[in-house]
């Protein structure tokens, strides 16, 4: 009975959400204030001004934690949208190659993995579906490859967002987490490429194994050595930065004499992919040089609510300040500060306070459940029902907290605890249950209802979401279910 009620905020969140169609926002709101009431009534939560302003602090404060990334992050990329750097960018990267196989590949994997390490949040599907509709596919299928197309970066969007809730819970090694997530995504995420590439055919003659390999390994190599050296910024957009660049010199290498495609100016894509490479600049240098690291990580901001609620911040060391720096490097390179910078920012700041209450209602729930003790009953009921076998469930559960929130961040804040709860109580190693849930959340996202609609809008397919979703979920179930057996052997060996 008890693990039934404190299922009944996650269940009411699904059903606002995924069958009510209702936004983040209101149904986390919702959910949380059930969530509250239960806790009362049922698991003895004592309805003081410290138990309720508590978990309000928690949730408020890492919202601002990650809306100091959001906020640059989506202006930047608004500046790069507003004066054509991205359209440039799209362009020179579908110049490589008169081959649709390459272009497709190189639109829907490699733009899309770095508009998702940029940016995230849905900014990869709304930008490329258009483009790919531009290159003669249907609205239905150019929607599809995005989706599928961006999932692997998912895991470190947005330089490294969704990570953070993940570490906040546990203090484990950033760089080992990041690691092991993109070792999990390393080990499937070929699988991915070859849908984008048996997508994209017209015949059979358009398909090439050869190139579905050479994409593969030109991401996941150095996506693999930057979560190596670096942690969880910089896997996603240094990853399809450099192998775009690898995978680029591979297609035009490939490219006859006499092709017709023509290059862009090296100047225009250089001013395109600046902001980019200043990025990833700035973080390998706080990440890997050791007194540059020990001088940001010096000034801490931190706060403790009784003995229960705390929340702490490094700031100078936190990924927003890169990106700000970058974002303050374009603007001041820019010719076009008036029309293009302060419409950017405008714009940006215009989509944080819808945001902000999503991301606040979503971690008050989750702090409700953690501190109430919920989230331990649920996660007691699920080890004594899968034991052993629990591995195998971590990456479903993460695939479901991004189909119920549209987000791999706010599935990592909902289910971090769940996770670490259940690994406790099945004997699994806290890395083990964190690496499946980054790992499960990423590939969650080509099934959230928000990101489909999103994209939906973008290419005019509102009311024919269903159809896309037939298509990704599949391949999701799969994608889950494989993380999930490496999980299981690797906790076995």
């Amino acid at each position: 009975m008890a693990a039934l009620l404190a299922l009944l905020p996650i269940g009411l969140l699904l059903l606002c959400m995924a069958v009510l169609g209702w936004s983040a926002a209101r149904s986390g709101l919702i959910s949380a204030v059930a969530a509250v009431v239960i806790a009362i009534l049922a698991f003895g939560y004592v309805p003081d001004m410290m138990s309720l302003a508590g978990p309000l602090l928690e949730a408020a404060f890492m919202t601002a934690t990650i809306l100091w990334i959001i906020f640059p992050a989506l202006a930047l990329y608004e500046v790069q949208a507003r004066s054509s750097a991205s359209e440039r960018l799209g362009i020179w990267l579908a110049s490589v190659s008169d081959k649709q196989q390459v272009t497709v590949i190189i639109l829907a994997w490699f733009f899309a993995l770095l508009l998702e390490g940029a940016a995230g949040f849905g900014t990869p599907v709304a930008l490329v579906a258009p483009m790919l509709v531009g290159f003669g596919f249907s609205p239905h299928r150019a929607l599809v490859l995005a989706l599928i197309g961006h999932a692997a970066g998912v895991s470190f969007g947005a330089v490294g967002t969704p990570i953070l809730p993940l570490l906040s819970l546990r203090p484990v090694n950033a760089g080992q987490l990041a690691l092991m997530i993109m070792l999990l995504h390393a080990a499937l995420g070929w699988s991915l490429v070859l849908v984008v590439s048996l997508l994209a055919r017209r015949n059979k003659g358009d398909h090439d194994p050869t190139v579905v390999a050479i994409a593969a390994l030109c991401f996941f190599l150095p996506a693999l050595g930057l979560a190596w050296l670096t942690g969880p910024e910089l896997p996603t957009l240094g990853g399809a930065l450099i192998g775009g660049v690898m995978f680029a010199a591979f297609a035009k290498g490939r490219r006859p004499a006499n092709s017709a495609v023509a290059d862009p100016g090296t100047k225009e894509v250089m001013s395109a992919v600046l902001p980019y490479i200043l990025i990833l600049v700035a973080i390998t240098a706080t990440r890997t040089v050791p007194t540059l690291t020990t001088l940001l990580q010096s000034i801490v901001l931190d706060w403790k609510l009784t003995d229960r609620f705390t929340g702490s911040v490094m700031p100078l060391y936190h990924p927003g300040t890169m990106l700000m720096l970058a974002l303050a490097a374009t603007a001041t390179a820019s010719r076009e500060r008036r029309r293009v910078i302060l419409p950017s920012l405008i714009h940006a700041a215009r989509r944080l306070p819808m945001v902000s209450v999503a991301l606040v209602s979503v971690l008050l729930l989750s702090r409700i459940l953690v501190h109430s003790g919920m989230i331990d009953v649920l996660a007691q009921t699920a080890a004594s029902i899968f034991g052993s076998a629990w591995p195998l469930a971590i990456p479903l559960v993460a695939a479901l907290g991004s189909f119920i929130t549209g987000s791999a961040t706010a599935s990592n804040i909902l289910f971090g605890g769940f996770q670490l709860t259940a690994a406790e109580a099945t004997q699994l190693p806290p890395l083990s249950a964190l690496v499946g849930q980054g790992f499960g959340a990423a590939i969650g996202n080509i099934i959230a209802p928000h990101n489909i609609v999103a994209g939906a809008a973008t290419v005019g397919l509102i009311g024919r979401e269903g159809r896309v979703l037939k298509k990704t979920f599949p391949l999701c179930l799969v994608y889950a279910l494989a993380g999930g057996l490496l999980l299981l052997a690797w906790g076995q060996v």
